[in-house]
């Protein structure tokens, strides 16, 4: 066997890159979403046991909803992309191109067993180039069969060394093909096909049997004529060894999907659903069509579900006869390969086994699959295609009038393939690229036209989106999808009339009750998702929350395991203010998925809204432990540890908001919040540092620049509260409390009366009913020695608040204080300038002075004291409560921060709405 040179494999290797460098500056797109961007195994934060437990998509394969694509190898290594570069798309593109290119020199390897040494390149320089494989390469979730395609090749290269030089059995390399062929199998399902492609080698190239001295010796043993010989004997031992193997596969295989095939709908596959004999004249004609996108690549699509392919429901359709054909040209090779003994027809058998075996599975004819055609899965089959193509090439190129030519038309096709695989790598670029292109070949899928809708409703362009959405429903009417992608749409362009209309057609093309009949059986999870929009639609309207109550039950009727309707059904129960209900919502979710950290979440404000602080907080940290990061469990579980008041706590919440702040850098709340946090510690430098940067990220951060106010006022730094206080009423003209701590500043600390009074005036204008206002503003005509004026707004004042005891106390100050001046004559509008709280000290002094000496002059000169400090801490006090209600004020402000995760959806689209593909 030849080996294959450094310079094979640097030409297939540069061809490789040549022809799939620019699929590295592509994204995820179409099935990528749902396989990388949406499939939390991915995650680190997710066990390893649950590669193994989940499908290829990251679905539990118990769910009814799961494809049932059992490939945790090549999951993992989607995992290991992760842990590098996490989602940066360049990554996983580049470790699909240099697998291509493994493949490739793998395949030359194949190649040399059965082909000449130029032969075999050509084979390998066709497979590095052929357009058919760019959405396997370039397409991501491409890499299964990728990695099934290097153990499938592996595994056979391996079995080709079972046999000695003296014709005896090497055990060592049937034992590597049996896990080689274990691991083709977990990364793809059809990677068990090589144990096929192994035995048709044994019989048919190894030992060199035809298909008629086959059964010539089977027909002498069975008459008693003879035995099989030696040789013969060993080959039946190693193919009963690969067999048994191979059986223990498929055990395992469908104890894995419990026995359950998936459940596909009529628009993923709609011949699956068709009666005899359009069912096996669509699937039979699905093989030519399969065969000319490998001869003729030339009009390639990403999706050939729905009308792609109309079905073949007639004898007479012409189509028959390209099946009849492809038949007879199939069995021409067959009766070729398997009724000759030379090296020809040995290479024929290879290569028919490359292209028959691997495509088994994906050919609908023993099983349905949920697709028409899919390129990717031609990947593994166009080698044997390849093979055939190289072998009649060195036919013809052996033929010396012909040489020539051959080789320009061999450089012509190698050519023109590498060209049409660099163009449609940029097809993959993006959801809209890709989608637009399909549509240039078929125009008669509606998947596709949603699909273009959903890319652009993506870039918020939700006009041109509605248009492509509404072709869909034209090109297929009774797709449900297509009508519930118009509702969302319509929902989007605020036109709810349109919207529930469309959703209402949606719904009518639902299956209808059949006795006896369970729902599970025929609805599909996504379909269902009609009532869960509806629902969210109906409900904005607060007299129909009870109809959209019961969409969310009719869901749950229909799928009892309907997750999503049991979290948006909670949701409205929270809505409804039916709090037992709305927990028992989602503890049925949670039976349904205790992995789900978001439905922890939602039950934790359920928590808060019932007064349950304590489980509140244990269901927070139940979706903390499920993931550490998650943004809103980290904040809300961090603020109610905060409004407990509970110091024990701050520690702990003060961690969480950190980490939020990792999370979320450019959320000033996050930053707010670590400075109230500091404000309680009396962690002041801490404080106005946190205060600082959430204002800097939150130009008028109402009530951060009001604590920090408040800050400088508490720490004997009124001059700096005052910018800040004069930046808060740029922003917020009406702020009350801002407006008391200016005054206050400029009354008490600047001597500012005017200024102070404008404040005052200011909150009078916005609420004349204000109680504090309207004293301070007392004090200030006071302290302007207008007695009169301060005694008739003290006693308007004290109508509003007839039972605050300190307002009385000031009016009789007052009172006293215009009585003394008229007893002396003294005009009332020359008093000394003392303030309220000097006269009010002066009024107890005089009142001491009244009542004669005192047994004890230190008791009554203390009483004087007691009475000036007490003014003071009532001053402090009003302060508190300043700060006091701005807090009050700032939870309720962040009480929006309790908010409910709905059910996730694709890119772009509300949280309340669901969007089908």
């Amino acid at each position: 066997m030849a080996v294959v040179s450094w310079k094979e494999i640097l030409l297939l290797t540069g061809l490789v890159v040549g022809c799939f460098w620019n699929s590295l500056s592509c994204g995820f797109v179409f099935d990528d979403v749902s396989a990388i961007l949406d499939n939390k195994d991915l995650r680190p934060s997710t066990p390893l046991r649950n590669l193994f437990l989940n499908d290829f998509w990251g679905t539990p394969m118990s769910e009814e909803r799961s494809h049932k694509s059992y490939r945790p190898l090549t999951v993992l290594t989607f995992r290991l992309n992760y842990l590098f570069s996490e989602l940066n798309a360049a990554s996983y593109h580049l470790l699909n191109l240099v697998l291509h290119a493994v493949v490739c020199v793998l395949f030359l390897r194949v190649c040399r067993l059965f082909l000449d040494k130029t032969s075999s390149l050509v084979a390998a320089l066709l497979f590095a180039v052929h357009p058919i494989h760019t959405e396997a390469v370039t397409g991501v979730v491409g890499r299964a069969e990728l990695l099934s395609s290097i153990f499938l090749l592996a595994a056979f290269l391996a079995y080709t060394k079972s046999t000695g030089v003296d014709r005896s059995i090497v055990w060592a390399p049937i034992a590597l093909t049996v896990v080689l062929v274990a691991a083709a199998t977990l990364c793809k399902e059809q990677g068990i096909t090589v144990v096929g492609i192994c035995c048709i080698h044994e019989v048919f190239v190894a030992q060199g049997f035809t298909l008629p001295s086959l059964l010539e010796t089977l027909r002498q043993v069975l008459r008693g004529k003879g035995w099989f010989p030696y040789a013969v004997l060993q080959t039946l031992m190693k193919l009963i060894v690969l067999t048994i193997s191979t059986l223990l596969l498929v055990i395992i295989r469908v104890q894995v999907i419990q026995s359950q095939l998936p459940v596909f709908t009529r628009f993923d596959n709609p011949a699956a659903v068709s009666p005899t004999p359009t069912r096996q004249m669509t699937f039979n004609y699905l093989l030519p069509v399969n065969a000319w996108l490998l001869l003729n690549p030339s009009e390639l699509c990403c999706d050939w579900t729905m009308g792609t392919i109309p079905l073949v429901e007639s004898l007479l359709d012409l189509r028959n006869m390209t099946t009849l054909l492809f038949y007879t040209c199939l069995a021409l090779l067959a009766h070729h390969s398997l009724c000759y003994r030379h090296g020809s027809a040995k290479t024929v058998v290879m290569a028919l086994s490359l292209i028959v075996l691997p495509f088994i599975p994906a050919s609908n004819l023993f099983f349905p699959v949920g697709f028409v055609v899919a390129e990717r899965v031609l990947y593994v089959p166009s080698m044997g295609f390849c093979v055939l193509f190289a072998h009649g090439f060195k036919i013809i190129s052996q033929k010396g009038q012909l040489k020539r030519i051959s080789w320009l038309i061999l450089g012509v096709l190698l050519t023109t393939h590498a060209v049409k695989t660099f163009n449609r790598n940029w097809d993959w670029e993006s959801e809209y690229t890709l989608f637009t292109s399909a549509l240039k070949v078929n125009k008669n899928n509606a998947k596709l036209w949603n699909n273009v809708g959903h890319a652009l409703e993506g870039q918020n362009n939700y006009g041109e989106a509605l248009q492509y959405f509404l072709q869909a429903t034209r090109v297929q009417p009774d797709d449900i999808g297509a009508h519930m992608n118009v509702g969302r749409t319509y929902k989007n362009l605020n036109r709810s009339k349109e919207a529930e209309e469309a959703y209402l057609v949606a719904k009518s093309l639902m299956p209808q009750v059949i006795p006896g009949k369970k729902y599970a059986t025929r609805v599909a999870p996504n379909h269902l998702n009609v009532y869960i929009n509806l629902a969210n639609l109906i409900r904005a309207n607060e007299s129909r929350l009870e109809e959209a109550d019961q969409l969310y039950r009719q869901a749950i009727s229909m799928r009892p395991d309907f997750k999503q309707a049991y979290i948006s059904r909670g949701e409205l129960l929270l809505k409804m203010n039916k709090l037992t209900e709305a927990r028992d919502a989602y503890l049925h979710a949670l039976e349904l998925d205790r992995s789900n950290a978001d439905l922890w979440y939602n039950l934790a404000i359920v928590n808060i809204e019932m007064k349950d602080p304590s489980e509140a907080l244990k269901n927070f940290n139940h979706a903390l432990e499920l993931n550490s990061r998650h943004k809103l469990a980290l904040f809300n579980s961090a603020l109610l540890m905060q409004e407990s008041g509970e110091p024990k706590f701050w520690p702990e919440a003060n961690r969480r908001f950190l980490a939020y702040v990792e999370e979320e850098p450019d959320d000033a709340n996050g930053y707010f919040n670590l400075g109230m946090l500091a404000m309680d510690a009396n962690e002041n430098p801490a404080a106005e540092r946190w205060m600082r940067k959430a204002i800097s990220l939150q130009a008028g951060f109402r009530s951060a620049l009001f604590n920090l106010a408040l800050l400088y006022s508490q720490s004997k730094r009124e001059t700096e509260a005052l910018p800040v206080l004069d930046e808060l009423l740029r922003h917020h003209p009406q702020h009350i409390k801002g407006l008391i701590l200016k005054g206050d500043i400029l009354m008490n600390h600047k001597k500012e009366t005017s200024g102070a009074k404008a404040c005052f005036q200011r909150i009078l204008d916005i609420d004349p009913t204000n109680v504090q206002g309207k004293h301070n503003l007392c004090v200030v005509y006071f302290e302007e020695r207008d007695l009169l004026r301060a005694e008739r707004c003290l006693e308007e004042t004290l109508a509003m608040a007839p039972h605050e005891e300190y307002v009385r106390r000031h009016l009789s100050i007052v009172r006293g204080k215009i009585a003394a001046m008229n007893a002396a004559g003294q005009p009332l509008t020359s008093t000394e300038g003392a303030s309220l709280a000097a006269a009010e000290a002066k009024a107890a002094r005089a009142q001491e002075q009244s009542l004669g000496s005192s047994p004890s002059d230190k008791r009554t000169k203390g009483k004087s004291n007691k009475e000036i400090k007490d003014i003071e801490e009532k001053r402090a006090a009003a302060l508190k409560r300043l700060e006091e209600i701005e807090r009050i004020l700032s939870a309720s402000v962040w009480k929006n921060k309790w908010l409910l995760i709905l059910p996730q959806t694709s890119c772009c689209l509300s949280s309340a709405e669901l969007k089908f593909n």
